[in-house]
């Protein structure tokens, strides 16, 4: 009997294991180019499992969380602008009652900043939030490192 309650802890252990990385719907990649001597772009890289996605940087209150980028402050480089991003999906969602951008699949947001430096490494964090039809899970956040060479 013993072993038969281990077999079963075990089983279900590994199960939610695997449910709860499978709960982790989109990756994120980072690179930088340098497009004049003193300027630079950074690329900010989603990609988005399945039926999931991740909202605009532009959302208004009352609604689902926005994402957001924060970059650490640093003598090496200066932002130009805000992040930009590609035109999203707008649709109606009755969960929140209002319209709301997101994006699907892949989205690639851009960062330039200026050079007070030849080379540095440019550090923050990204916040989001994914959902997909019947759900969505609690707002993430990941660090980010991009090096500019």
């Amino acid at each position: 009997m013993k072993k038969i309650t281990l077999i079963f802890a075990m089983v279900v252990m590994a199960t939610v294991s695997a449910f709860a990385q499978l709960e982790n719907p989109v990756t994120w990649q980072y690179a930088a180019k340098k497009t004049g001597k003193n300027e630079a772009t950074l690329y900010i890289k989603a990609s988005i499992d399945g039926n999931w996605h991740i909202y605009s940087q532009n959302i208004k209150p009352g609604g689902p969380n926005k994402t957001q980028f924060s970059f650490t402050s640093s003598k090496d480089f200066t932002l130009v602008g805000k992040t930009i991003e590609p035109k999203p999906i707008t649709k109606y969602e009755k969960v929140f009652k209002m319209d709301v951008s997101y994006f699907e699949n892949d989205v690639v947001f851009t960062q330039k900043i200026k050079l007070n430096k030849a080379a540095t490494t440019v550090k923050g964090k990204v916040e989001f939030m994914v959902c997909n039809d019947t759900s969505c899970l609690p707002p993430s956040e990941v660090s980010f490192s991009i090096p500019v060479k």
